[in-house]
């Protein structure tokens, strides 16, 4: 019955291919996401990498190899998948717009890690954020960590442009925020079609700059060539 189950579930993601995304702007998580604390976490993780390895034929007796269950659960659980937890999002303090500055404030070149969700191979690139402040203006190293906040977890590159632009959107109180996201994807690659070339841009545009003088001056200033 379960050889069953599975052969069907490997059809449906055959037909499927690689046209997989997911429709949803909130990152699908299960209701009991949060029940098991940290150290419960790696150790199962750690326990189904073992299996893993062990079934790809690989030596976990091996100095080099030994380790590497430990390490990749940590990592899952610390590091690339902390965005899962609610507690790490950024306090993001916003300060009142004192000196009345009143036109677009943006911020380029953002360094972006993130994790394809249907791979769970790496996504690279930058994001470009602007917003126009309606009285309240935010630190810029908050908006740094809001990116890398929602990066860290497995994404879409879609679902990720909308989470950033709707959380600055409620920090900020305005609906005039944007961001761009140009991204590599190794799922694209470095395997399948393994174009090494290619990269993936999307965007999401919030109240002003959905006009297109406003969405032109944000993306002029994105080609602007940065000078040290």
């Amino acid at each position: 019955m379960l050889m069953k189950i599975d052969n069907t579930l490997e059809k449906q993601f055959d037909e499927m291919g690689e046209d997989h995304t997911s429709a949803a702007e909130d990152t699908p998580l299960r209701d009991d996401a949060f029940d098991l604390d940290d150290s419960e976490k790696i150790a199962r993780i750690r326990g189904s990498v073992h299996e893993i390895m062990l079934t790809l034929g690989l030596d976990l007796e091996d100095d080099s190899l030994k380790g590497t269950p430990d390490r990749v659960a940590k990592m899952f659980v610390k590091e690339i998948f902390g965005g899962l937890r609610p507690d790490k999002k950024p306090k993001s303090s916003t300060f009142a717009n004192k000196y009345k500055y009143g036109e677009m404030l943006v911020e380029k070149n953002i360094t972006l890690y993130s994790t394809c969700e249907h791979h769970l191979l790496p996504i690279v690139g930058r994001a470009h954020i602007g917003y126009i402040s309606n009285g309240t203006v935010v630190g810029l190293s908050k908006m740094n960590r809001v990116v890398d906040y929602f990066a860290k977890r497995p994404q879409v590159q879609e679902r990720l442009n909308i989470q950033i632009v709707r959380e600055l959107q409620k920090v900020l109180g305005t609906d005039d925020v944007a961001c761009v996201i140009d991204a590599k994807h190794l799922c694209v690659n470095s395997r399948g079609i393994r174009d090494i070339e290619s990269s993936t841009v999307t965007a999401e545009y919030g109240g002003k700059f959905k006009n297109e003088d406003t969405r032109r001056e944000f993306l002029d200033y994105i080609n602007l060539e940065t000078q040290f």
